[in-house]
């Protein structure tokens, strides 16, 4: 069976000419939605349909696509809320020292004295460096950028982080 990642979410149309708006979830869209790119969509209760890229651009925070073979709103309409994935086979080897969003999230968060901090349950990509969203049980949850000063080591085989938080970034105990 083929294991999919999640690449993006078609949160709605855009324009009459079969743009789509995605909300992107890789952090390479030039590479990952570049003309003739193969994506698949999962539409709730379809089954999925294989796309293939025809046009790319950026718009304010969203990635618009159009996809060969279908010119128009009413082509596309149906895929309104469908999660674009890619075979995990399809992933480019990284270099070391970087990671998929999917091989960290899930990851436990502990600090360099061994207290269990939470679980990253979601990253954020707002500018320079990723921010880790990492749940805490009984506290709000913790924002860790990444970055080597903050994530000392990671390690995926025993599904675990350590950081360092600076002073200052969980003022929670009030």
């Amino acid at each position: 069976m083929v294991e999919y990642l999640e690449v993006g979410k078609i949160v709605n149309t855009q324009g009459i000419k079969g743009e789509v708006r995605v909300l992107s979830q890789t952090d390479a869209p030039q590479e990952r939605y570049q003309k003739g790119t193969k994506l698949t969509v999962f539409v709730k209760n379809k089954e999925p349909v294989e796309l293939t890229v025809a046009s790319h651009r950026k718009h304010k925070s969203f990635d618009l696509l159009s996809f060969e073979g279908y010119p128009s709103i009413n082509d596309v309409e149906g895929f309104r809320e469908g999660i674009l994935m890619v075979p995990k086979t399809e992933l480019t080897p990284l270099d070391k020292a970087e990671y998929y969003y999917y091989e960290i999230i899930g990851l436990d968060v502990y600090e360099e004295n061994g207290e269990k901090l939470g679980q990253v349950k979601e990253i954020l990509a707002p500018g320079a460096n990723d921010v880790w969203v990492v749940q805490r049980k009984n506290k709000a949850d913790a924002l860790i950028p990444f970055i080597s000063s903050v994530v000392k080591k990671i390690d995926l085989e025993n599904q675990k982080v350590y950081v360092e938080i600076p002073e200052g970034l969980l003022d929670d105990e009030d």
